[in-house]
């Protein structure tokens, strides 16, 4: 990792300490003398954003040596980035993550669960463009995580979870997904209202914010033994199969059909049925963005409920996924399948 630290308030004291922990992706991504995009230089970065000056704080970079692009992204990131906010939780205000945006909710989603009991902010941006462009995002986006990184309220962080902001909004980083590629609002939040819309100020919705009642705890045991299952109309029976033969597999996220519903083919219950008997969890989750799954609400989702398919609720899949992730990982199976429907970080409406 190499690091950097810089005060923007010199010769002042600064007002703040936030750390800023750069991954990779768009964001970080500068014109070389030929023109060819290379890693920026953060010692350069009060060059590139001198407003950065009025926020005053004492900054702590600290980059990959190689930087990732978030398609590859893995579990050991995660747990990379978790325990360097756990190790530096009581000497910093904030953090700020720079990531690539394709893999940023599940990045988000990960850390959510794996820091459980949070009292700092952690706030994921990025950039559809990088910040050597005229018309790049990647300077608002920093400027304005770093203000709501650094933000206390009576002495004490007002949004004390886990991030994402982009595009003038804050939301909830196990509840977000990236929908769009093209666009600057490349986040939304389906199921959870923005916890802050910056405008001419930053206005939070406080009242939306999670607290964590827990002391902090690095949950860092991953088991990534999953698999998701996206249901379609014409979904052959082999393919099914081929999934839950896997000697591996310890979980499925299955996405089905509006409120949670599923074909009710014999050979589709059966393979669900046998599957669960041998110990395989089986998570109910909506393909819609938005809503939530609600088991037995239509005869299409009651056999589910019958033979032991758990309910996902209103969570995401990214989420789902990250979430039954480090539940095996810390838990193995039997603790996974009793936390799983409970919500740990304002996951799941309960």
């Amino acid at each position: 990792m190499k690091k950097i630290n810089i005060n923007t308030a010199t010769p002042a004291r600064p007002q703040s300490k936030v750390m800023i922990v750069y991954t990779g992706g768009t964001f970080g991504m500068a014109h070389d003398a030929n023109g060819v995009l290379v890693p920026f230089d953060f010692s350069l970065i009060l060059e590139h954003l001198p407003t950065l000056r009025n926020l005053s704080l004492d900054l702590t970079i600290l980059s990959f040596d190689h930087p990732i692009d978030s398609s590859n992204i893995q579990p050991e990131h995660w747990q990379q980035i978790a325990s360097l906010i756990y190790e530096n939780h009581e000497t910093q205000d904030g953090f700020v993550v720079l990531h690539g945006t394709d893999t940023m909710a599940f990045t988000a989603s990960a850390l959510s669960f794996m820091l459980q009991g949070l009292k700092k902010p952690v706030v994921f941006t990025g950039a559809q463009l990088p910040i050597s462009e005229t018309r790049s995002d990647a300077r608002e986006n920093l400027i304005t995580a770093l203000e709501i990184a650094a933000a206390k309220k009576n002495g004490k962080a007002i949004v004390p979870e886990v991030c994402i902001y982009f595009d003038d909004e804050l939301l909830r980083g196990n509840r977000s997904k990236k929908v769009e590629s093209m666009h600057f609002d490349a986040f939304k939040s389906e199921n959870y209202p923005p916890l802050a819309k910056a405008g001419v100020k930053i206005d939070y919705n406080e009242a939306l914010v999670y607290h964590s009642q827990t002391e902090l705890k690095l949950l860092n045991k991953i088991d990534a033994s999953i698999a998701v299952l996206k249901l379609f109309p014409g979904i052959q029976a082999e393919v099914v199969t081929s999934i839950f033969a896997n000697p591996s597999l310890k979980a499925v996220v299955l996405e089905t059909f509006g409120a949670g519903n599923a074909p009710t083919a014999t050979w589709f219950i059966r393979l669900l049925k046998e599957a669960i008997e041998r110990g395989i969890i089986v998570l109910n989750i909506s393909q819609c963005p938005g809503g939530m799954v609600v088991q037995g609400k239509y005869e299409t989702s009651k056999e589910l409920q019958q033979i032991g398919v758990l309910s996902g609720g209103d969570m995401t899949t990214e989420a789902a996924v990250t979430k039954l992730m480090v539940l095996l990982g810390e838990f193995g199976n039997d603790g996974a399948k009793k936390m799983i429907a409970q919500s740990l970080a304002g996951e799941l409406s309960e």
